[in-house]
């Protein structure tokens, strides 16, 4: 396991808002995102690739670090995009490598078709796009269901609705509390950020096939070798068909990056190079 560094923190001011980017290592410049994943999430794969790459996570528009002038501002896959590009120019950079994890593959989607030409390569590790599965009218149908749970029975409720329509085993262990923590101020400004504003324009994303196809970036698309139970499994082979292409496969799970950060970062780094 690679030792914690310390980044080097800027921030970087977009219309709306103002992003929290650390920044660490030296070499050929990576971008890490998510959403609403946020940089402390992926410290342990950055500091892991942070060897030989320059890597740059952030927290995104109302999450974290990065505060938000109009919480009722939709997140969408476009402005997340631009959030990027602003990130690179502040950095001076022309281009870079992208991983984008969930959410965040989505987000990468965006940049490779909304600005041609910023991505070197995108590793885009499942994105849930449920508008390509055949089922996508009933996932519309479980998407509002969670958002209505958030409401009507709070943050914890609607989480768990939510992994599990995604696939994931929630039975909980015997050794594990049965109540959960009572949320912070914090997790319910960004749980209402991500279940109000993030969760329809993400999942509802449609990639422009042609544009990814014709681009001048390397688009790549990532699967867990553990993530065959799991829904965006299924929304990142229906975008391999799509595309044409075969699945990059990484260690674990969707968050394989969490449980095998070293071994993670190794096949990344295959992948780029």
């Amino acid at each position: 396991m690679p030792l914690s560094m310390s980044p080097a923190v800027r921030s970087v001011t977009v219309p709306g808002a103002r992003l929290h980017c650390e920044v660490r290592g030296a070499g050929p410049l990576l971008l890490v995102i998510g959403s609403p994943m946020a940089s402390a999430d992926f410290a342990p794969l950055a500091d892991a690739l942070a060897g030989d790459h320059t890597v740059v996570t952030y927290d995104p528009r109302g999450h974290a670090n990065s505060p938000i002038d109009d919480p009722n501002d939709d997140a969408t896959a476009d402005q997340r995009a631009d959030d990027v590009v602003a990130i690179l120019d502040d950095l001076g950079a022309e281009s870079a490598d992208v991983f984008g994890s969930s959410g965040g593959a989505v987000t990468g989607l965006a940049l490779v078709v909304r600005h041609p030409g910023r991505v070197r390569t995108l590793v885009a590790h499942e994105p849930p796009l449920l508008e390509l599965l055949p089922d996508a009218a009933q996932q519309r149908a479980a998407t509002e269901d969670i958002i209505e749970t958030f409401h009507a029975a709070g943050m914890h409720a609607a989480w768990f609705k939510f992994m599990v329509n995604a696939g994931f085993d929630m039975t909980t262990p015997a050794d594990m509390p049965a109540e959960p923590p009572e949320p912070t101020e914090q997790d319910l400004r960004e749980a209402a950020r991500f279940f109000d504003h993030e969760l329809r324009p993400t999942t509802r994303y449609v990639p422009d096939i042609d544009a990814l196809k014709t681009n001048p970036s390397r688009v790549l698309i990532g699967i867990g070798a553990d993530s065959g139970h799991l829904l965006t499994y299924r929304t990142s082979v229906a975008l391999c068909d799509l595309l044409s292409c075969t699945p990059v496969e990484f260690p674990g799970d969707h968050g394989g990056f969490i449980g095998a950060p070293t071994e993670f970062a190794d096949t990344l780094r295959t992948v780029l190079s």
